[in-house]
């Protein structure tokens, strides 16, 4: 506090001395430069509003002493760029060079913004100021532009604040990271839906065609084979005839055959078959535009998120994302909510009916807890979480586009399954020991304190006792004492 009260004054006291002083101004047209006439009336100027200053004192107090105006909005556009990214612009820059270097102005110039003051000072040297006693002056200057920046009308820069402000939002979101963010969830979001109406095309083409060839569905079972060989063959009578060698191996193609010569279907008319035909050419287009967006959220993801992806897949890790709203936002989101991304019903219904909570959500479909033993696949997704927790805020707010630390952590979960698969078999490495060791006895459906449990080896004086008849646990719950002999060989024990 002392410092800065120190500084304050300092200040206050440097710019008591100055004869002459220099404000830079920025505007939407162009870049002015005022020199003050007087600083003890700017020092007054302070307190005061716009609404009680009179133009016509203000022009006696600041002068115009340049101004650049911009030649179009493009160059507007990219020296404001400049100046947000804290950067002096080479407009700026030629502008000072010819304003205040080349006529060897060595006064103290204020800006209104401290970046573009330590830009200037680190490019040009000149000496640079900037307070919060001057933030009131660059308010009023900017309310009275259009009165002490001659040549500069209202309309004309109006109609240059309303094009920076769209060039400038357009420059924005076109370089923004939401904006990739939305390319992936709409990617992923397609690709689901697509899958979803290539099972119900294909379940209606296999009832459809079933009626005339119903042995070719138990044959084959995959979904883009049987819409292949539905558009080869047509008829099933033609069966024999087609070659289905680049489609069917050779044992299922002649049973496939066989299969159409004793088949019991019934027949079908040209236009059921042309329109069951269309239906497998729907079929065989969508399932060709799914793997081109499989292939094109691949490269996505392997350029966006890389750790994130290395560790659970494009499809999980793109999943993640679209359910969070974006990659920044996901990165906010602590290890535990992850692990139940896309289980929020069951877990709210878990908590309203006190019953277990789930393990996981989304992050299920990953290969390494879906491979995981049904014991340590809550354990598994646990720590698969807290590293995926850690890629996604290296993804999302770090500069490094490699997969090092993705790679590190996705050995880590291999090693740690591994762990835990053999703690699960009984092949840990711990150490053993050769005694067998007694368990705890389980607690009564009472829930009461079991004096059995204490115990783990008993002298051969007192097994008699604690076997023998009723144990403690029961003379306690009856409310029975204790006999002398029982105490004092407690008391040994």
């Amino acid at each position: 506090y002392q410092r800065r009260v120190h500084g304050i004054i300092k200040e206050a006291h440097i710019f008591s001395k100055q004869k002459k002083m220099f404000l830079l101004f920025e505007t939407p047209a162009g870049y002015a430069l005022f020199e003050v006439g007087d600083q003890k009336k700017l020092k007054k100027l302070e307190k005061l509003s716009p609404d009680t200053i009179k133009p016509d004192a203000l022009d006696q107090l600041l002068s115009l002493k340049a101004f650049y105006k911009f030649k179009d909005t493009k160059e507007a556009l990219l020296a404001t760029q400049k100046m947000i990214a804290g950067k002096l612009p080479k407009t700026l820059e030629k502008f000072l060079n010819k304003n205040i270097i080349s006529q060897e102005i060595q006064e103290n110039i204020a800006v209104a913004d401290k970046k573009i003051g330590k830009a200037i000072t680190e490019k040009l040297g000149l000496p640079i100021s900037h307070s919060k006693q001057l933030d009131e002056v660059f308010r009023i200057i900017r309310y009275f532009q259009n009165t002490l920046i001659s040549g500069l009308s209202e309309d004309e820069l109006k109609s240059m604040t309303l094009g920076l402000a769209h060039g400038l939002s357009r420059y924005k979101v076109s370089f923004s990271s939401e904006k990739v963010d939305t390319m992936i969830i709409q990617a992923i979001s397609l690709i689901d839906d697509l899958d979803r109406e290539t099972n119900n095309y294909m379940m209606r083409l296999r009832e459809w065609y079933g009626w005339h060839f119903p042995e070719l569905g138990k044959i084959v079972t995959d979904s883009l084979t049987y819409s292949k060989i539905v558009k080869a063959v047509g008829f099933r009578q033609h069966t024999s005839k087609t070659d289905l060698s680049e489609i069917l191996p050779e044992d299922i193609e002649t049973e496939v055959k066989q299969a159409a010569e004793m088949s019991m279907g019934s027949d079908i008319s040209d236009t059921d078959k042309l329109l069951i035909e269309n239906l497998a050419d729907q079929i065989l287009e969508l399932t060709a535009y799914k793997d081109s967006l499989n292939e094109y959220l691949k490269n996505r993801m392997a350029a966006i998120a890389p750790n994130l992806t290395t560790m659970v897949g494009e499809l999980v890790a793109a999943r993640l994302i679209s359910h969070a709203g974006s990659i920044v936002n996901l990165a906010k989101f602590p290890a535990s909510t992850i692990q139940i991304f896309g289980a929020e019903k069951a877990l709210f219904k878990a908590m309203k009916t006190k019953k277990n909570t789930p393990k996981y959500g989304l992050i299920y479909s990953a290969s390494i807890v879906g491979g995981a033993s049904t014991k340590i696949k809550g354990k598994v997704a646990r720590s698969l979480a807290a590293k995926c927790s850690v890629c996604i805020r290296v993804d999302a707010l770090g500069e490094s586009a490699e997969s090092e630390i993705g790679n590190e952590c996705r050995q880590y979960i291999e090693s740690r399954v591994r762990f835990l698969e053999n703690s699960v078999n009984g092949e840990s490495g711990a150490f053993k020991s050769s005694k067998p060791q007694a368990r705890p006895a389980p607690r009564g459906n009472n829930g009461g304190y079991n004096a059995d449990s204490d115990f783990s080896a008993l002298p051969k004086l007192q097994q008699n006792f604690v076997s023998s008849g009723d144990n403690i646990g029961k003379r306690r719950q009856d409310g029975q004492d204790f006999a002398p002999a029982q105490k004092l060989s407690l008391i040994h024990i």
